[in-house]
């Protein structure tokens, strides 16, 4: 074989691997997920920024409760330097007492700051309403601010704060790997296309009839039985490259931004669009009637509106059909719309079958 001819094979295997994803990139295992915690707890040693409500005392009260002091009823602790707060943690899967994770602290009242706060010892739940992990340590913010005189300025969020490491797990989550001789993979978008080829890529390097398609999502696998061997056989799996099958064309719209997003799927069918602008400008001039000295007549403001109604040409633009996404922006540049107006133009063109894409508003 030639050199031209051996360079050439090596282009195009380099480009079929450029072009593969790892099955660890599109599926997932059943059963194996992250779960969500969330608890409650007071924040403390703040500089006189923390919140002063209601809810603060109570939750002081019920705290020195707790560790043994008592104080008399109705006791309101109006503590400027404490906090209640929200807390948020994920669970890993897998996760084995003893270990640490990280907590999200954000502020539930009026507080203004939680920089140099402590939490105290407080349970993060799970949707069962068990204890899973309990979180307490410094709270750790991106943020900055000061103030004096009335005048203040911040410098990103003081109301949130994180945590590294700060809650330690206390009890495991069961996570079976598999029901019997079979595992689940759970592709992360539904695709016949992308199904099938999983399907051949397992069969093809494990052997024929390890797995089988279930339906466009879900995939099962044959695997061992021994928990060791298993991991293995996963581990195998998960390493397979598999060449995913084009996206659908589509066309994200994010209405209170402007922000217009499409794949390189999206074609644009032969079209004329017409675009202008109507605008209507509404002016007051204020200004006041002075009377001669010796008239005795009195000062009278006036008020001088005036309205001005502007339209721009619309220009007829024709718009080839086009299928590549350069071609596309080039076209949509050429009608000299805003990204305002391209939402309007794009649902028409979406409504005139000119445009070869799901349109989605977000």
């Amino acid at each position: 074989m030639s050199m031209k001819r051996w360079w050439l094979l090596l282009g195009v295997l380099l480009m079929s691997a450029a072009q593969a994803d790892r099955i660890k990139d599109l599926a997932t295992v059943a059963g194996v997920r992250p779960n969500q915690l969330v608890g409650y707890g007071v924040v403390v040693g703040l500089d006189g920024s923390g919140d002063s409500s209601t809810l603060t005392s109570q939750s002081l009260v019920a705290m020195l409760s707790q560790l043994g002091v008592q104080l008399p009823p109705g006791t309101n602790l109006s503590a400027k330097n404490a906090a209640p707060v929200s807390l948020t943690a994920t669970l890993p899967a897998f996760a084995k007492p003893g270990q640490l994770i990280d907590v999200t602290v954000s502020a539930m009242g009026s507080s203004k700051s939680l920089r140099g706060g402590t939490l105290l010892l407080s349970p993060l739940k799970g949707a069962d309403g068990q204890v899973y992990a309990m979180a307490q340590g410094n709270i750790l913010l991106g943020g900055a601010g000061a103030s004096a005189n009335g005048s203040s300025a911040q410098v990103n969020q003081l109301n949130a704060g994180r945590i590294p490491s700060g809650a330690t797990v206390e009890r495991q989550v069961p996570t079976p790997l598999g029901q019997g001789e079979y595992i689940n993979l759970e592709l992360t978008s539904t695709d016949f296309t992308t199904a099938d080829r999983v399907v051949d890529a397992i069969n093809r390097n494990i052997g024929a009839g390890t797995a089988r398609a279930v339906d466009g999502r879900q995939i099962q696998v044959r695997a061992p039985s021994d928990s060791s061997r298993r991991v293995a056989f996963l581990s195998q799996i998960e390493n397979l490259s598999v060449a995913p099958a084009a996206a659908a064309p589509r066309v994200i719209v994010n209405a209170r931004t402007g922000s217009i997003v499409m794949n390189q799927m999206v074609t644009v069918e032969n079209c004329a669009v017409a675009h202008g602008n109507l605008s209507v400008v509404i002016g007051t001039d204020n200004s006041v009637s002075q009377p001669g000295a010796l008239s005795g007549g009195q000062t009278t403001p006036n008020a001088n509106s005036t309205v001005s109604i502007n339209s721009d040409k619309g220009q007829l633009v024709n718009l080839p059909r086009s299928t590549r996404l350069s071609d596309v922006v080039k076209a949509l540049n050429a009608v000299g719309a805003t990204p305002q107006d391209l939402l309007s133009i794009l649902q028409a063109m979406k409504a005139a079958g000119a445009l070869r894409a799901e349109l989605e508003i977000i």
